[in-house]
């Protein structure tokens, strides 16, 4: 190396001035003469060799060319075996303070194009990359292209609840053509009523447990924003006033409306609803009747905006005893339970034919959703201990999720963990005209 220096520096004049193949990288006489008059014979000689490969990957190989064209032979050979050993080993000739040149848009003047280090908490302008001159192994290791290739995407959870359907969730939640609005707080009203004692000219059994179903619809609601309005054991004509009353309460200023009904329950003729819940007097009120109260014509304030209804009550006598499955669930009746149908016998009214004009003018039903705990025509069961399957289920499933799932997402849910419950099985399903998803306000 020191013989490669002093030749060097014998020779940097005709290297300098030498014929036109050096043109393309020809070096100033005053980078030479800083060159040779900065440092150790071994830094300028490394030095030398950084310059020229930073002027391209083919200047050192011409320079070398260029050296045994003028007989330099002996210079030449120098560099050769120095480049050799450079590329096994790179950080021998790494300069000190190579830094990256950031390469900017046209319009900067050359003040703000110069070597400045840029205060990291300031924005880039126009998210611009460093640039590093010269050969790839004397890169900064952050420069490295493998650094600099698009990131590989990262592996997505498609499944219930994972990353990809809370972005969409949070999407639809501020999307107003995707979701209700629920701003308002409170939310809305939330009228339960709760038969547990009937008349003993009814012949129906007292609901037993069903006070602990009420009393989780009242927190559960609550803690979802609504003002809750419990009544208890109301007569069948009782029941309807309670309902015409809150439809024509003002509904302007919230956005929902929720009714709970707790009853027993029977099959009754119907075109829209199906189902029918018992007032304690042993008469019943069609859930038809029921969600019509609220329509536009009787609820006018609550036009566009939804109205929720949750039915707890038996829908028919059948009992289902399920069938038979690769796997069966744990959860079969557990000690101590006692489960008891919220069912009595269904009687058929005087029927008459609707003339297709007739049907056509009813009220279509929008922005409604009725929620049934079991499938028209099969019982209910409740245990008088614990309350009912579904009202359990969904105070459940309401409060682990309901800050984060729309409403028929919740009810999914709902109708999955209720239909693997006990010996004879049930399984809820709901009646959707809902226009948009459903977020509570949480």
């Amino acid at each position: 190396m020191v013989m490669l220096v002093g030749a060097v520096e014998e020779r940097h004049n005709d290297f300098t001035s030498y014929s036109p193949s050096v043109h393309i990288w020809e070096m100033e006489e005053k980078t030479i003469t800083q060159r040779a008059g900065s440092g150790s014979r071994r830094d300028q000689a490394r030095q030398l060799i950084t310059d020229l490969e930073t002027r391209g990957s083919q200047a050192l190989p011409l320079f070398i060319s260029c050296l045994e064209d003028t007989g330099q032979e002996t210079l030449a050979s120098l560099l050769r075996t120095s480049r050799q050993a450079a590329k096994q080993d790179p950080e021998a000739i790494r300069p000190l303070n190579l830094k990256p040149v950031e390469l900017g848009p046209v319009s900067l003047k050359p003040k703000e194009l110069r070597g400045v280090e840029q205060d990291p908490s300031r924005p880039s302008q126009g998210k611009l990359a460093p640039v590093v001159l010269g050969p790839e192994e004397l890169w900064p290791a952050k420069l490295r292209p493998e650094v600099l290739r698009p990131e590989a995407p990262r592996p997505v959870d498609i499944g219930s609840g994972g990353f990809s359907e809370i972005r969409a969730q949070d999407r639809a939640k501020g999307n107003a053509d995707l979701a209700y609005v629920l701003n308002a707080d409170p939310c809305g009203h939330c009228l339960i009523i709760n038969n547990v004692n009937f008349c003993h000219e009814s012949g129906l059994r007292t609901r037993t447990g069903s006070s602990l179903d009420c009393e989780r619809m009242q927190q559960r609601f609550h803690l979802l924003h609504f003002m809750v309005d419990v009544k208890c054991n109301l007569a069948a004509k009782q029941m309807v006033q309670a309902l015409v009353e809150l439809a024509r309460r003002d509904h302007s200023a919230l956005d929902c409306c929720v009714v709970v009904i707790l009853s027993h329950g029977c099959q009754a003729s119907h075109l829209q609803f199906p189902g029918a819940v018992y007032g304690m007097d042993g008469y019943p009120v069609s859930v038809e009747r029921i969600v019509n109260i609220f329509n536009g014509t009787g609820c006018p304030s609550l036009g566009g905006k939804p109205k929720l209804f949750f039915i707890q009550a038996c829908g028919g006598e059948q009992k289902d005893q399920g069938f038979e499955v690769a796997s069966t669930s744990p959860e079969d009746r557990t000690p101590d339970s006692d489960p008891e149908p919220d069912a009595t016998p269904f009687q058929e009214g005087p029927v008459t034919v609707d003339q297709p004009d007739a049907v056509s003018s009813l009220p279509t039903p929008s922005d409604i959703l009725v929620s049934y705990s079991t499938f028209p025509g099969f019982v209910s069961w409740r245990d008088t201990k614990s309350g009912s399957w579904y009202i359990e289920t969904l105070d459940s499933i309401f409060e682990q999720w309901a800050h984060c799932e729309d409403l028929q997402t919740l009810l999914l849910r709902v109708a999955n963990a209720v239909s693997v419950k006990g010996v004879y099985k049930q399984i809820p399903g709901c009646f959707n005209f809902l226009r948009k998803k459903l977020f509570f306000k949480t």
